[in-house]
């Protein structure tokens, strides 16, 4: 399977998403901003949003939304902290925050979002990353088009990562330390679709066409395919930690953090892979806006 980077030195990229000029932009943390790769190769800052970005989504209007932790990886603390919230950046560059609660429950550290198929926009909330400490509850959100929103599950210290909504309109969240992968159906029900082996803990999650579940795993150096009543599909290896994935018709975008953020110094060994598919292409992804 053919793999191609298309970027290297890179602060701790995850999150990517595909514009439809063929742009793909991604958060770096540890630079605090939201950098691209141009289809010619070219690489820039997309836009500066202070803080910890996590990941992005595409909105129907145009605008980039992006889950601001407020400035954490691991022991790592920017050096412009924000208060932890949803930003949105308009198609003219401007920052905007979105959100920093939800029916009266602050943000700790929102990780992952993708919007469902009824506007909303769903994300993690895991707080901070310590599994030998267990410190905080995990949360999965709803943000309506409004700008109102829904606390949808309080969880335990299981730091629930990335997230997707499948064509059904079921929410799927992957589970760090837990390693689960877990479905949210419309009557509020909550089933375990898998649990992945010891050694794949599981981080940044996309859906394909076939309702195929991809699952970056950053301590395994590749991707599980579940299917999605939770078999196992297939692995595939890429990159040394992958965060997190995008599709890009048939290519699968795959973020690379290059080395765990175990440090409170930035890193900048992050890589952009492309990998090339065979066969498979993702999910269409569902798209809507925030009220400002």
């Amino acid at each position: 399977m053919k793999q191609e980077q298309l970027a290297t030195g890179l602060a701790w990229p995850e999150g990517p998403t595909v514009l439809p000029d063929g742009r793909i932009v991604f958060v770096e943390t540890y630079r605090s901003h939201i950098g691209y790769v141009a289809p010619d190769g070219e690489y820039g800052q997309f836009a500066y949003t202070a803080g910890g970005p996590n990941a992005t989504a595409l909105g129907s209007d145009g605008c980039l939304y992006v889950t601001q932790n407020g400035g954490v990886v691991g022991p790592w603390r920017a050096e412009e902290m924000l208060q932890p919230s949803i930003q949105r950046i308009t198609p003219d560059g401007a920052i905007e925050t979105v959100a920093t609660e939800i029916a009266g429950t602050r943000f700790q550290a929102p990780n992952d979002l993708a919007f469902g198929p009824d506007g909303r926009l769903y994300f993690t909330d895991p707080g901070r990353y310590d599994p030998a400490a267990l410190p905080d509850p995990g949360y999965i959100f709803a943000l309506d088009p409004s700008g109102g929103g829904e606390l949808l599950a309080e969880l335990p210290s299981v730091y629930p990562n990335g997230i997707v909504v499948e064509a059904s309109g079921d929410v799927v969240w992957v589970e760090s330390y837990t390693r689960r992968v877990v479905r949210r159906s419309a009557d509020g029900t909550t089933t375990v679709v898998a649990t992945l082996a010891e050694e794949h803990v599981p981080d940044g999650l996309k859906v394909a066409a076939n309702g195929d579940l991809y699952v970056t795993t950053v301590t395994s150096g590749g991707i599980d395919i579940v299917s999605a009543d939770g078999s196992r599909v297939d692995f595939l290896a890429v990159g040394s930690v992958p965060t997190n994935c995008a599709f890009d018709g048939s290519r699968l975008i795959v973020t690379d953090g290059g080395r765990p953020g175990e440090s409170a110094d930035a890193a900048y060994g992050g890589v952009l892979w492309a990998v090339e598919l065979d066969g498979a292409a993702g999910l269409e992804l569902f798209r809507g806006s925030i009220g400002a």
